[in-house]
Formats: structure tokens, C-alpha cells, sequence
């Protein structure tokens, strides 16, 4: 379009936007403490070129760092937990991860989030399959459809639903999984860390892979590959100790390339 303010253009809000912005206004009650890694992945890059050379398959990247994650959180499960209406803290057994994941939505590309059911029960193989999957059959599946029509509800409507679900750890888990995952450097190349809100107690968010030196496997100094990760917590339910010591159980599985030898 023209006018007496030049050219311009003019486009739909999407549903997946104001979904985003709604819960924004949540995360921003939330107290946040946040954790900026450096993750060796060369081995696991190197194991995951050795498949595609082997087989021809492209095998996801962003499933591999979701298995450690659960897998981390398995060995240190509190640092999943919710508080409910009476104060008491409710800690899962299964690892439910929100996954933000970039699909096709009528020529254009857009985050939609992909719920990993007790992910830490899955193989890496399973986690990849199940992605693959939901990014071939969104388009045809009705949850874009819901989340039109939430989004054209009211907002005192949804911002009413968003603090029950809020106080509910179980109906929390049901809506929005336990953990959040976004991996934001698949967009873009070299290194750099992202900030996310926080949805969840624990919300991990990958940055750009920086390739820089290091030490290889016999001291020597060598150019490695490093992944910046995010890693966020509510402070109001984990102390600093406890995500130290997931953080570090977390880059040990990711730098062994923990679940890709038995692609």
C-alpha cells in the first residue's frame, strides 16, 4: 500500500504471536536465574557426519540435545518442579519438553511448539522420528486450528486461563509440558547465546556454534566446535547448586554424544 506516509504493508497477526505474547505476560512474573555454557560438540557433530556419510539421512541435531536434556533431568528431576496452590513443590516422573519447532504455514515459516511426551523414556531415534513427523503433518493437523481460535477469544478470557493453568502444576504439565527447548541457532550461523522468557521452571535455549581452540582428546590444542546454550531457571524453586549440577550432567551427556551410537 501508498499514501501520505509512503509505502507500507499491512499483515495478520498470527494466532502463534499472540499466543507468545500471551504468555510473556506470565513468564514476566517469574524469577528468573540464567546460565551461559559453552558445550564441546564436536563429537557429536563428527558421529552425526559419519551417519549422514553412511546413510544418507540428515539426523536431527536438535533431537540428540533434547535426549541428553531429558536424560539430564532424569538423574536430577527437581529442577522440574512446580508449585502448586498450597506452596508445596510437585516434581514429575516424566520429562515432558515443549519444543519450539519452525514449520510451513501458507508460504511462510513459523514457530509452532511440539510436545515430546516423556522424553526421557525415548530413544534419540525416537525423538527425531517423532519430529520429522510432526513437521511433515502440521498443515494437515487441527492444531493450528486451535490455536486460531483461542487466540480469538477475549483476552481477559485467555489471561484468566493462563493464571489457573498457572497454579495447576498438573494442568501446567498437561498444556505446556515441563520443560522448555529452543533451539534458535538453526537460523543462523557462529556463535551467540539467546535470552528466553521462562515458561517453565527449567527453559534451555540453543545459541549459534561457534568454532574456536581447545583441547582435543590428547591435550592438544586443536579447533573444536562449541555450542552456546542457555540454560534458565525459576529461582523461586531451584537453588544454584542444584542447576550447577544439572548444567554440568547435562554437558557431559551432549559432549560423549550420548544415544548416537546406536543409530
Amino acid at each position: 500500500m501508498t499514501g501520505e506516509r509512503g509505502g507500507y504493508q499491512i499483515r495478520p497477526f498470527s494466532a502463534v504471536r499472540q499466543i507468545t505474547v500471551e504468555g510473556g505476560r506470565m513468564a514476566a512474573q517469574r524469577h528468573p536465574i540464567h546460565g551461559l555454557i559453552e558445550v564441546d560438540v564436536t563429537h557429536p557433530r563428527q558421529l552425526l557426519q559419519n551417519h549422514k556419510t553412511r546413510t544418507g539421512e540428515t539426523f536431527s541435531f536438535t533431537a540428540f540435545i533434547l535426549f541428553c536434556l531429558a536424560r539430564a533431568i532424569e538423574d536430577h528431576k527437581p529442577v522440574q518442579a512446580y508449585r502448586d496452590w498450597r506452596g508445596r513443590l510437585v516434581i514429575f516422573d516424566d520429562v515432558d519438553v515443549n519444543l519450539m519447532v519452525e514449520v510451513e504455514v501458507e508460504g511462510r515459516k513459523v514457530p509452532a511448539p511440539f510436545f515430546v511426551r516423556a522424553a526421557n523414556r525415548k530413544s534419540a531415534r525416537e525423538i527425531h522420528d517423532a519430529i520429522r513427523a510432526f513437521q511433515s503433518s502440521y498443515r494437515r493437523s487441527g492444531e493450528l486450528k486451535g490455536l486460531r481460535l483461542f487466540a480469538a477469544l477475549p483476552g481477559l478470557v485467555r489471561r484468566a486461563f493462563y493464571t489457573v493453568v498457572f497454579r495447576n502444576p498438573f494442568w501446567l504439565k498437561s498444556t505446556f509440558g515441563t520443560v522448555g527447548l529452543t533451539a534458535v541457532g538453526m537460523f543462523g550461523r557462529g556463535g551467540g547465546w539467546a535470552i528466553p522468557f521462562m515458561m517453565h521452571s527449567l527453559d534451555v535455549a540453543l545459541g549459534g556454534i561457534a568454532r574456536k581452540p581447545g583441547l582435543g582428546s590428547d591435550d592438544r590444542i586443536e579447533i573444536r566446535e562449541c555450542l552456546n546454550v542457555t540454560v534458565s531457571f525459576d529461582h523461586d524453586v531451584i537453588d544454584g547448586a542444584p542447576a550447577a549440577r544439572f548444567t554440568q550432567r547435562f554437558r557431559e551427556l551432549v559432549e560423549s554424544g550420548c544415544g548416537l551410537d546406536n543409530l
